[in-house]
């Protein structure tokens, strides 16, 4: 009765019955079409407007429009059935939704076919028609019942005016109006806090008696300590003043921002017209109105692409860890304001490294693919500078794949991405050097490098006061750890693309490349890495990237871990993503979580505790100056929770398989929904000195390796109050192959 006590407590934190009846039918929800959920989505300007098929061809309205001959369609099958797999589908498309209802899909129609798969299931139907409404369905049947599920909710799309192979759709920017959360009046001037920071427009409903009525309205991301806005803030932190010259009676004004030169140049990606110039700001200022002001008459117009709030969800015995959570979730919303991932507001550019976290982080708190995808598929021909940036193309791209299940980007990009694993740079040594003379004029157009400014190795950012003290010499590890991991990532790429040549081409240069990391980099005096091959400096940089990549032989991790811990937090907010990455993968927990709820200067609270609502682009305004409030590579804490911390990760693309592998150190209990493609993972662990206790939902169609950390050297594991095996991993006891269900699964110490 313990056992069941237990895991009902453990059940509340799921906000699920763990031991209701579940249903033995599958049944597809969450359809999904080229990763488009709301695939009939049109607005006017930036507000959602009820969808029609006539709107098509109207130039006022904007349509998401599914513009390839040849769609993916994804669902989920949903059930908390054990073990239930799809078995079979039948998927249906018509031009009208009384065709479905009458069984006469008169555009394609499968047929049952036998597959487990459920997502990106291609269309293969007769050709479509631009600018065109069709319909879509799909049953299935599971492998415990004979009768199909009924078929799931229809659902619309839109063709594009124009169909091509490869054509990416995209939700357009949307606005959502804001009242303040705060609202005062002292003096002449009104006050208004909307509680957040955001990229958005400001709007003022305003009456004069005249028309010779003049206010001063100041928006601003930062305040001064007796609340008035900071109108000399350092760095890119923004502040603007405007003079509106009112009109007799009542009217709506919208502030007319000021675009900045900057992040306005060519090669910033531009807002697009429909919605117009947006800046950051939390707090305004209204001087000198003279009539009554009210709270729903200042309105903020908050610009950002498409996000379920409630998507995803996180809660833990930690009040900082939580704070540091919701920080980084609503800094993906916030961020999205252009429809593609940048660095925040001071170029709007997109650099790799800024993507790579922004997806990573993105994927864990919203089921949303289209935006990572428009942006793996833009740095494509828009790369930056550094060298190892040009790898982390490839990583993102694999990410893509990995949470999608949808291989046609990376398919439609191979040639790119074979190019941008710069393997043109590697010479006798197996390494990669842009300082031996192979970074020709060829070399950098085969990976669409302009040239300005030269390739260089970055490391981290800024130069100097991140980086730990690197020195740069003609072969730099960190560059070459990413290649080793693209390498890896091309490799499996190539297999699953079915080109066994290139699979083994790239296996083998691995291989080779690892052999050459250690032999070059390792310092058998030290039992560490070093930053180059004429140097005996040992940096963070080197060790951390070392064991992100899965470089560190196991006889020589906990030394290097030993002195990845020594140097504590010395990278920028970029760096943590990978330390995190390299800690977590040598199974620190404790020290990871130290780190994820420091309260120094360089910490994620650190961000709260000045006042902003978005990750910086630095711990802080000291460690770079010009920095802004708005950046989303500081979001790497945000994935570091879900992937790591709580250690929920795809294992093959799709998350058809999926690994639960729970590093929480001291947390008493932890809970989070994840949102994949193939449904939202449930995970709730409570633990004491003596035992480890998981509720998990594993979706249907799905796969889990599960792992629980051992408290000592004799237990027992249970799942639902029934004992079971284990392996032994290191220092957890592993569930391989558990299939879909739920699930309470108990570890206890034997003996003391």
């Amino acid at each position: 009765m313990l056992k069941r006590f237990t895991c009902l407590l453990a059940a509340v934190m799921l906000n699920t019955n763990l031991f209701a009846q579940a249903p033995s039918l599958l049944w597809p929800s969450g359809l999904m079409i080229d990763l488009v959920a709301h695939s009939n989505y049109q607005s006017v300007n930036g507000y959602a407007v009820q969808p029609l098929a006539v709107n098509l061809s109207n130039p006022n309205v904007q349509s998401v429009l599914i513009g390839s001959k040849n769609p993916a369609f994804s669902w989920a099958v949903n059930s908390t059935a054990n073990n239930a797999r799809q078995v079979a589908y039948q998927l249906v498309v018509a031009d009208s939704e009384k065709a479905i209802y009458e069984s006469k899909p008169n555009v394609w129609d499968s047929g049952k076919i036998i597959s487990p798969q459920s997502t990106a299931v291609i269309y293969n139907g007769p050709e479509l028609k631009p600018n065109t409404a069709y319909y879509w369905t799909v049953k299935v049947w599971s492998s415990n019942r004979a009768e199909p599920s009924s078929y799931a909710a229809i659902m619309p799309f839109y063709t594009d005016t124009v169909l091509g192979d490869h054509k990416l759709p995209a939700y357009p920017i949307q606005l959502t109006d804001q009242q303040p959360v705060s609202f005062h009046q002292k003096g002449n001037v009104y006050y208004a806090d909307f509680g957040k920071d955001a990229f958005g427009q400001m709007k003022l409903n305003l009456y004069a008696d005249k028309d010779i009525s003049s206010v001063t309205v100041r928006i601003g991301e930062v305040v001064n300590a007796d609340g008035a806005i900071n109108r000399k803030p350092s760095g890119n932190i923004r502040y603007a003043q405007y003079q509106l010259n009112l009109r007799r009676g009542l009217h709506t004004y919208k502030l007319q921002l000021k675009p900045n030169a900057i992040n306005t140049r060519p090669a910033a990606v531009k807002m697009p017209a429909y919605i117009g110039e947006v800046t950051p700001f939390r707090y305004v200022e209204i001087e000198g109105y003279e009539e009554t002001l009210k709270l729903e008459d200042v309105t903020r117009l908050f610009a950002h692409y498409q996000f379920d709030d409630s998507a995803a969800n996180f809660h833990s015995s930690d009040t900082t860890l939580n704070a540091i959570w919701e920080l980084c979730k609503y800094s993906m919303k916030a961020t999205s304001y252009l429809g593609t991932y940048v660095d925040g507001d001071r170029e709007r550019i997109a650099y790799e490294a800024d993507s790579y976290i922004n997806q990573l982080s993105h994927y864990a708190v919203d089921k949303e693919y289209t935006i990572a995808r428009k942006t793996s598929e833009y740095l494509i021909y828009h790369p930056t500078w550094p060298t190892e940036w040009i790898l982390q193309s490839v990583l993102i791209g694999w990410n893509d794949y990995l949470y999608t299940g949808d291989i046609r980007s990376l398919k439609n990009n191979y040639e790119n991405l074979k190019a941008k694993s710069l393997t043109a740079l590697e010479d006798d040594t197996h390494l990669i050097s842009i300082l031996n003379g192979k970074a020709t004029k060829a070399v950098l157009a085969s990976i669409h490098f302009g040239g300005e400014p030269a390739l260089r190795d970055i490391v981290d950012w800024p130069h100097g006061a991140e980086t730990d003290g690197f020195v740069f010499c003609k072969y730099n590890p960190v560059v070459n750890a990413y290649y080793y991991k693209a390498l890896t990532v091309m490799q499996k790429l190539a297999a699953d693309l079915g080109n066994t040549a290139d699979a083994d081409y790239y296996g083998k240069k691995a291989i080779a490349v690892k052999k050459a990391f250690h032999q070059m980099f390792y310092d058998a005096e030290q039992q560490i890495y070093v930053d180059g091959d004429t140097t005996k400096h040992a940096s963070l940089h080197t060790n951390m990237f070392a064991l992100a990549f899965e470089l560190v032989d196991a006889k020589h991790r906990p030394r290097v871990l030993a002195f990845v811990r020594s140097r504590g937090m010395a990278c920028s907010v970029y760096g943590s993503q990978f330390l995190l990455d390299a800690i977590y993968n040598a199974n620190g927990g404790s020290y990871g979580l130290s780190l994820l709820t420091s309260k120094t200067d360089r910490s994620w609270y650190n961000m709260i505790r000045v006042g902003s609502t978005i990750t910086l682009e630095a711990w802080d305004n000291k460690y770079k100056p010009n920095q802004d409030w708005n950046h989303a590579w500081g979001a790497a804490a945000g994935n570091i929770i879900s992937r790591k911390l709580m250690g929920i990760e795809p294992l093959t693309p799709g998350w058809s398989t999926f690994s639960v592998k729970p590093q929480i150190g001291g947390l008493a209990n932890a809970g989070i929904d994840v949102p994949t493609i193939k449904g939202t993972i449930k995970a709730a662990y409570v633990q004491t000195d003596k035992m480890f206790e998981m509720n998990i939902v594993v979706p249907g169609n799905t796969t889990a390796q599960i792992y629980l950390p051992i408290k000592g050297q004799k237990y027992q594991v249970w799942v639902n109050d029934k004992k079971v095996k284990s392996h032994t991993v290191e220092q957890f006891a592993m569930l391989n192959n558990v299939g879909s269900g739920e699930y309470c699964i108990r570890l206890e110490k034997i003996g003391d």
